[in-house]
């Protein structure tokens, strides 16, 4: 089969198409025809050498949909000819995380999906919603998980609340949607004008341009009568963490989801404590998670908005629109 490896180095010229066999499913293991693959920040992070210390050759990308083509002697939960997702964290299935259950993930240290074939235990898997299509299906285990994470789990947003997400990537797009889902009320933080607007499209109260306002904290509280917002999302971390308290409202919640900026944070703690603001780290969630996402969305009828589609000979081009941060929603790649 195809594969990309992660070699020597950082970088594109690091990642390098091979020939590997394709593998044979253990008792409980399902053999998954990979169809699409879904890239994340993390995926680009890893691929510079700025994530994790992994050992190579690695086959990189934590998220993707495939077809079940064989499967072990002990297999219940799949057939052959079902379409599955698997979990990014295949050892967290249910409840919250531990050092045991979070310690492998695809993608690193784990081999990826950015290849044909994939052996996965059938309990690391769930079925993929049938009304998504493939490249739908494929970015909802990290992304689509986190943000459902943040909100639901481990957040309690409701109808009703001010919701505050920042940028249009992936995580922050599923959290617009959900959020709205919820009866949320939700405000949107972007560079880019034009993305404002197709936010705005999308179910969004307002946009905030952070060009014109970089002070957007104070924008939020405008927006919210002096209140603040009931949840922000934080996906740039660094120092923008302390407009994230900003906006909040008192005894509001910042989940900490990314760090597109920097993964140091710097924040006036007095000011938090003064705002009594929760501040929570979510890393995507469990297997019921995943589930309890595809449902919601099944029910609803919302589908991910995915950007832009490249080809499997394409991974290379995949990567660099995903680091020039033009993309609206997800960046995926179709498999041969």
């Amino acid at each position: 089969m195809k594969s990309y490896e992660l070699i020597r180095g950082s970088g594109l010229e690091s990642l390098v198409l091979t020939e590997r066999p394709v593998p044979e499913p253990g008792p409980r293991e399902l053999l998954v025809k990979l169809r699409v693959v879904s890239l994340n920040y993390r995926d680009l992070a890893i691929l510079r050498g700025t994530y994790g210390d992994y050992p190579r050759p690695l086959v990189p990308v934590s998220d993707g949909v495939g077809e079940v083509v064989a499967v072990g002697a002990e297999v219940r939960r799949f057939k052959v000819g079902e379409r599955v997702i698997p979990a990014y964290v295949p050892d967290w299935v249910r409840g919250g995380p531990t050092e045991e259950n979070s310690r492998r993930r695809l993608g690193g240290p784990l081999d990826g999906l950015l290849r044909e074939y994939a052996c996965i235990h059938e309990e690391a898997a769930v079925a993929a919603p049938a009304h998504l299509t493939d490249a739908e299906a494929a970015t909802l285990p990290i992304a689509g998980v986190t943000a459902w994470h943040a909100l639901f789990t481990a957040g309690r947003v409701g109808p009703g609340d001010t919701v505050v997400v920042q940028g249009t990537g992936g995580v922050s797009l599923f959290a617009l949607q959900l959020a709205r889902m919820a009866g949320a009320r939700v405000l949107v933080t972007s560079r880019s004008p034009a993305k404002l607007e197709r936010a705005v499209a999308l179910g969004a109260a307002a946009g905030i341009h952070t060009g014109a306002d970089p002070e957007w904290d104070a924008r939020v509280l405008a927006l919210t009568e002096g209140r603040g917002a009931d949840h922000v999302v934080d996906v740039v971390g660094g120092e923008g963490v302390g407009r994230s308290i900003g906006a909040a409202r008192v005894g509001g919640t910042v989940t900490l989801v990314g760090f597109l900026d920097s993964a140091a944070v710097r924040f006036d703690l007095t000011r938090a404590l003064r705002r009594v603001v929760r501040l929570q780290a979510v890393s995507v969630g469990s297997r019921e998670d995943l589930e309890a996402l595809g449902r919601a969305l099944a029910v609803r009828g919302v589908r991910p908005v995915v950007d832009r589609t490249f080809s499997f000979a394409e991974a290379h081009a995949a990567y660099a629109y995903l680091a020039s941060g033009a993309q609206f929603g997800k960046v995926v790649i179709t498999l041969p």
